[in-house]
């Protein structure tokens, strides 16, 4: 058993890494979009056979009333250590095609980054914890390994619990290694001991049976895009602050101390993100810095509005019907039911009466705080560090990963989180990647980590 033999055999066989991901990549495993669900499930058969043929695994998949769950195990010594290998095999829809410098599901490779939906979020990431897996066990690491690799994590891992409620004894383990955080920037390892939470809704507005034209009855028919927008406008008010009352009432402020170590992680300068992005502005509570505001603090964001008629020239009707979906970030100590009640009143209190309409509660997770002293996160550090030779940084994450809090709240299980998408990826956006040399020293990091926890399991 040895470490250096699994690093050679990690670096000899990157070519068959590099096709695993590319053949992984074609499939479209667009977990949102029901007419994708037979793709959903190839994706999911396409890992078990690698997991079954190349690394000789136990492999079953769990059924669900939407997508598959895949679970595998390498067993190794009954005294050894169990690490549980965590990732999610679904992507976000592509967005318009025309955004896009290539095909979203045919991978290309550019400047040392390989393009597709997914490259970064988080299929990459999935074929490094095989590849980690693939050299420890070939090096003869008894480890013992297992793998749960779900399709629904980008709508919210709404069949997870009940899995992981049903499926505990196949589960338990000491520790869940998730890499699908990402780095504070290239040659910046990275620790995540934060997540956001997430609280995510539909809104419906309902105005008369059908469109009517505007000439012969508005002004006295009602409008629903219009009372959406006077209710939803009120959600916040003039300094970029949530006005539902009570919102804030459970959020665990930041300490000096979290502030000093959010400090150190690079973020675009509002010069930068101008720049960058083409803003006038950073918007949000002005006593927080943007990064805090983005990793550290809870918000309410809109993310699609549909209503009426916005094609091309001009269609003057009162529109039927309006929908909005928005969801809000959470921190500690905010739980989403309860963001959910204080929501749907404050919008009973402000929509306006003479619309119909009704709220959806579309999911909720917990946000999620690891103490830093937990030794498999001193174990994390230390296979970043010799990987990259430097101390990782520790980041809080503005995003949400369920299972995070799901796998403690059922199992029992702690979470350690990284991952190697670079900040600059385009996650959920088009043209998202992954770079590939950072992607390899990752396979390295997880490598080492397999290593040094089985080590220090055993007390060596």
């Amino acid at each position: 058993m040895s470490l250096d033999t699994a690093l050679l055999y990690l670096r000899k066989n990157q070519p068959r890494y590099r096709r695993w991901l590319e053949d992984f990549l074609r499939i479209p495993s667009i977990s949102t979009d029901p007419a994708y669900k037979g793709e959903v499930r190839r994706a999911a058969e396409w890992l078990a056979r690698r997991l079954n043929y190349d690394l000789h695994a136990h492999v079953q998949l769990w059924d669900t009333p939407r997508h598959p769950v895949l679970f595998a195990h390498l067993p190794g010594e009954i005294t050894a250590p169990t690490v549980l290998l965590y990732g999610h095999y679904d992507v976000q829809p592509p967005g318009r095609s025309q955004d896009w410098h290539s095909m979203p599901f045919e991978p290309v490779i550019r400047d040392d980054r390989i393009y597709a939906r997914g490259a970064a979020d988080m299929k990459a990431q999935i074929i490094a914890l095989m590849a980690a897996a693939d050299a420890a066990r070939a090096a003869g690491l008894p480890l013992n390994i297992k793998f749960l690799l779900e399709g629904e994590e980008e709508i919210g891992s709404p069949s997870l619990p009940q899995v992981l409620r049903e499926r505990r004894s196949h589960l338990e383990a000491d520790v869940c290694l998730n890499p699908d955080a990402g780095m504070a920037g290239e040659d910046l390892p990275s620790v995540t001991y934060g997540l956001r939470g997430l609280a995510a809704f539909e809104l419906r507005v309902y105005g008369p049976q059908e469109e009517l034209h505007s000439g012969m009855y508005g002004g006295a028919m009602p409008n629903p895009i219009q009372a959406a927008i006077q209710a939803l406008s009120r959600l916040h008010d003039a300094q970029g602050r949530i006005a539902v009352p009570g919102f804030y009432d459970d959020v665990v402020p930041l300490t000096e101390e979290e502030r000093k170590i959010l400090a150190q992680i690079p973020f675009p300068t509002e010069e930068e993100a101008r720049e960058k992005w083409g803003i006038v502005a950073y918007t949000g509570e002005p006593e927080y810095t943007p990064l805090e505001r983005t990793v550290a603090r809870p918000t309410l964001e809109f993310h699609g509005f549909l209503g009426g008629y916005v094609g091309a020239g001009s269609k003057t009707i009162v529109p039927s019907s309006a929908t909005v979906k928005f969801s809000c970030r959470l921190v500690p100590n905010q739980e989403p039911d309860t963001i959910h009640e204080r929501i749907r009143a404050y919008l009973e209190a402000h929509m306006p009466a003479w619309v119909k309409w009704e709220l959806e509660y579309l999911v909720g997770a917990w946000p999620v705080l690891i103490p830093l002293d937990l030794p498999p996160v001193q174990t994390l550090k230390q296979a970043l560090a010799d990987t990259w030779q430097k101390e990782p940084l520790l980041v809080r994450n503005g995003g949400t990963i369920p299972a995070v809090a799901f796998l403690q709240q059922h199992v029992g299980v702690p979470s350690v989180l990284t991952g190697f998408a670079l900040p600059d990826c385009n996650m959920h956006g088009p043209n998202e990647h992954q770079h590939l040399p950072t992607w390899e020293k990752g396979m390295e990091a997880l490598t080492r980590f397999l290593f040094y926890f089985f080590e220090r399991g055993k007390g060596v």
